[in-house]
């Protein structure tokens, strides 16, 4: 009877070779922004198309609409300091300065970049993923009874209990044991550890 074959997956490579050295690290993975880019673009193709409409109904010999005369008319009556021109020119730089925002940041800020172990590949950790991780490493060390973990993208706040064992011990192998495992989290720019550690809160 022959041997099972293994079915783990490997990469084909000339013999003789060693693998790419690992590069650089993935960078920050950007939002779409679909939702924002969709709304925009709807609002200038129906703006554009009732303008373009309106002026093409003027060269035929039509009269404006209603609504580019009235604007036309309150532009050039209302004064600069009047309260709806302030509003409207306060809504439109609150809208613009939001979009630039929108523009200039990489947004899915649950996602923690990955050093690439190949120019082609990126890669990244989710925040609860890596939060997790993190916990299930404290819960091991000995005198802990309850942790809680909140991953940002360069802190991570660790806050344990102990029920026994002097703090100090084990405010040290937590120590050793949390900066290895955000070591071994492969991240591109690992966070810094920020670790408390008390006793439990008396009932009653």
């Amino acid at each position: 009877m022959s041997e099972p074959q293994s079915t783990t997956p490997t990469l084909d490579k000339e013999p003789g070779t060693t693998p790419p050295a690992p590069a650089g690290g993935s960078g920050r993975f950007w939002s779409p922004r679909r939702v924002p880019a969709a709304v925009v673009a709807l609002l200038l193709l129906a703006g554009a198309g009732l303008l373009l409409y309106d002026i093409a109904a003027v060269r035929a010999h039509h009269p404006a609409m209603h609504w580019r005369r009235a604007l036309a008319r309150q532009l050039a009556e209302r004064p600069l300091d009047d309260v709806w021109v302030l509003t409207g020119a306060a809504v439109a730089v609150a809208l613009g300065l939001w979009l630039i925002v929108l523009a200039v940041t990489p947004g899915l800020r649950g996602l923690l970049s990955m050093r690439r172990p190949h120019p082609d590949v990126r890669a990244a950790l989710r925040r609860e993923a890596a939060a997790l991780l993190l916990r299930d490493r404290a819960v091991d060390v000995a005198g802990v009874r309850s942790v809680r973990v909140r991953m940002r993208h360069k802190k991570a706040d660790v806050r344990a209990v102990s029920h026994f064992r002097d703090l100090d011990e084990v405010r040290a192998d937590l120590d050793t044991v949390l900066t290895d495992a955000i070591r071994g989290l492969g991240l591109t720019r690992p966070p810094t550890l920020s670790l408390r550690v008390s006793r439990p809160g008396r009932k009653g």
